[in-house]
């Protein structure tokens, strides 16, 4: 079952017909070069008031998994008819006391539901309590062909009634019949089963550890909650045992009326190619979605558009809106959910991964990346760089030797043999050692291939992905799907363009101009002309929206004096905070931090000739910061144009470096006319401390102080830095 059609791609703002074509113009290029290329993705989403630390910074609390179940009813009922919803152990960290889950909806490709629709009925008329519980046992014992005394029950330690039942299974490959043994059990738990007391539900708080050696291990488990509802827990099976198993209880439970019911337990991999599955994961301070391999960019387009529809039905969406301060009349800020979305480039199968005998267009893609660092800085959130989730290749504390070495390695590669022999190994090997962060991490990297091809990694280190995590959630599904487009197109681009075999030396560029919002976007044009070239034009209206979001604007200020005649604008950049030292936490650990102080700005002016002739050829006005000069810098595309950018301490919360600098708020912008003959200046500018926007004063705070002007940390810089003096330069 595919989702269903979704009017609203054709429909969307930024999602034209235009948009469209392209779309199809890069598949038809793939499907001629032999290519399947699937996109995944990893959307994430919060409550529409994320309270509480389960939407800020850790994986589980009190409404996460509730906001999932919703979510959830709202696909099935609008997306995925007949899908079936399932409660699943997610992965363990260090750290947290328990397993992450995920909620898995899995429905047929065929078509055919899982679930078959249920009558409209009272919730209060369906079977439930302990009766119907054991009524549904003998009718899952009767379908496995099973004794009904082989169920056990389980009760809650300290308990007076069982409100579990347990029956040991395994299925017999060789004969392909479920069997059952018994579970001995010393000392007083023979009578019942004493579930472990721990989260979660009775299928993973069994005493396995007091079982013989020889018992088995796996356990149907039927289970009546506080509230009522039966839940039941399938074992850890292969695929095609547990799909019979799970149409088994499903039919039983239709058997016995029970149409209040949940269904936990582990999902396999699908080795059978009967269903697809979309998981909706717990993940620190968001609800992370797991979407299926879309086959086309309109599969992967018409996701994000439901994910939508759908997330507003229960209570989600794909942004935050951070409140302005408590005295404040400004409206909130949006920003991404911290998140991510990450999306993945991969193939239908192991068998047929596009990238295992291309070695070259790996290295083609990734030098393109390379050479374009608003692809890394455009996308995602504010705090980029080194220390960040998704730090580039380049800026992680490794020789450029060995980056260009690799590649180039990997571009020299033969043609891979006739026999199915192919590079996944080299490549896996060759990459993973190199796209990590500065501790050695494979997964927080800009481009990740710790799930593309390492047999002796963890679960899912050979599913042939590469993952390009410097991607944000967007708080609109055509900006997000209009993004993975432009990733498409680069992959299809240097698919059959070779990419420049040098990488760019990037310098103090990389953590300079690229994390000032004009270079960022004039890079980003230079990489949508590349495309264009290729005959892969993407219109630029839905990129400029989303830049103009990206990179809020704090000012913008039409001015006309008669020294000076233009636009003053002022845009929040990227900044690369630095990540501290080990600091001693709660409970004796320790924990490293992330220093936030810094903020940075963009000053762009846009002077006009035309309407202010006295304004000497447009130049910008003289501006102070603080009353320290900050000099613009000519823009280099039209006449007029001028920008910097200005970095300056927002914060001093503890621990940060350089305690000693006091915070720069309020931080105040003066203009006067370029000859500087005014005594005072013209125009005055706050952006007051806890405000999102500048406002215009008539009192200045800071006097002018033209002899200290604001100063750059190099002369070839495009930044200057509010913290350096003539003291401290």
């Amino acid at each position: 079952m595919k989702p269903s059609p979704a009017p609203a791609v054709v429909d969307s703002e930024y999602l034209t017909p235009a948009v469209q074509r392209v779309a199809a113009r890069i598949e038809a290029r793939l499907r001629a070069a032999g290519v399947k290329l699937t996109l995944g993705g990893e959307p994430t989403y919060v409550p529409e008031k994320p309270e509480g630390a389960e939407w800020q910074f850790v994986a589980v609390g009190p409404t996460k998994l509730r906001y999932a179940y919703a979510l959830a009813k709202a696909l099935v009922a609008d997306e995925l008819p007949g899908a079936v919803t399932i409660f699943s152990p997610g992965k363990s960290y260090p750290g947290e006391v328990n397993p992450r889950w995920v909620v898995n909806l899995l429905w047929n490709r065929n078509g055919r539901p899982i679930l078959p629709a249920r009558a409209e009925k009272n919730p209060t008329q369906s079977a439930s309590g302990l009766k119907a519980l054991d009524a549904l046992a003998r009718t899952l014992a009767r379908a496995l062909r099973l004794s009904p005394r082989a169920w056990l029950q389980a009760r809650e330690q300290g308990a007076r009634v069982a409100t579990a039942r347990v029956l040991p299974i395994d299925y017999d490959i060789d004969t392909g019949r479920w069997r059952t043994g018994r579970w001995r059990i010393p000392g007083p738990a023979r009578a019942s089963l004493p579930l472990i007391p721990a989260e979660g539900p009775a299928g993973l708080r069994l005493p396995l550890g007091l079982l013989p050696p020889d018992a088995l291990r796996r356990a149907l488990t039927l289970e009546r909650t506080a509230d009522g509802a039966i839940h039941l827990f399938l074992p850890p099976l292969l695929a095609t045992p547990w799909s019979e198993l799970l149409d088994i209880c499903v039919a039983a439970l239709q058997r016995c009326d029970i149409t209040e019911f949940r269904l936990e337990g582990y999902v396999p991999a699908d080795d059978t190619g009967r269903w697809c599955r979309l998981g909706l994961t717990a993940d620190p301070g968001v609800l992370e979605v797991n979407l299926p391999p879309c086959e086309t960019w309109t599969d992967y387009a018409r996701w994000l558009i439901q994910l939508e529809r759908a997330g507003a039905k229960a209570g989600l969406r794909s942004f935050k809106e951070i409140p302005a301060d408590a005295a404040s009349d400004e409206p909130p800020a949006q920003a991404g959910t911290g998140g991510g979305n990450h999306l993945l480039f991969g193939g239908p199968s192991t068998d047929e991964n596009p990238f295992f005998s291309r070695p070259a267009w790996v290295a083609s893609l990734l030098r393109f990346f390379q050479a374009h660092p608003c692809l890394a800085y455009f996308f995602t959130g504010h705090y980029v760089g080194a220390s960040s989730q998704a730090p580039r290749p380049d800026e992680s504390a490794r020789d450029m030797f060995d980056l260009d070495f690799a590649y180039r390695h990997l571009a020299s590669l033969p043609a891979p043999t006739a026999d199915g022999w192919d590079h996944r190994v080299i490549i896996g090997e060759t990459l993973r050692h190199l796209h990590v962060d500065v501790s050695g991490n494979t997964h927080r990297s800009e481009i990740s291939f710790d799930k593309f091809w390492h047999p002796g990694g963890p679960s899912g280190a050979t599913a042939g992905l590469i993952e390009f995590r410097a991607i944000e959630s967007l708080p609109r599904a055509d900006w997000m799907a209009l993004v993975a487009l432009l990733w498409q197109a680069i992959a299809a681009f240097t698919l059959e363009h070779s990419s420049p075999a040098a990488l760019v030396i990037h310098g103090r560029r990389l953590h300079d101009a690229f994390f000032l919002p004009t270079p960022l976007w004039a890079d980003l044009e230079a990489v949508l002309g590349k495309l264009a070239r290729g005959g892969l034009r993407i219109p630029s209206e839905g990129f400029r929206a989303i830049w103009a979001w990206r990179f809020p604007r704090l000012l913008r200020a039409e001015l006309s004096e008669k020294e000076f005649d233009g636009v003053l604008e002022i845009r929040r950049g990227c900044e690369g905070w630095p990540l501290l030292a080990e600091t001693p936490a709660e409970g004796g650990a320790t924990s490293r931090f992330v220093d936030t102080s810094l903020e940075r700005l963009e000053f762009a002016w846009f002077g006009n000739n035309s309407n202010n002739p006295r304004a000497a050829n447009a130049k910008p006005p003289r501006i102070f910061v603080n009353g320290r000069e900050l000099r613009l810098e000519t823009a280099g595309k039209r006449p007029g144009e001028f920008f910097c950018g200005l970095r300056y301490r927002r914060t001093a919360l503890y621990p940060s470096l350089h305690p000693g600098i006091a915070p720069h708020l309020p931080l105040e912008v003066a203009l006067m006319g370029s000859t500087g003959k005014q005594s005072a200046p013209r125009i005055i500018f706050q952006l007051a401390a806890g405000r999102k926007q500048f406002e215009r004063v008539s009192t200045l705070a800071h006097a002018l102080a033209p002899a200290e002007p604001c100063l750059k940390a190099n002369p070839t810089h495009l930044t200057y830095d509010l913290r350096l003096t003539r003291k401290r330069a």
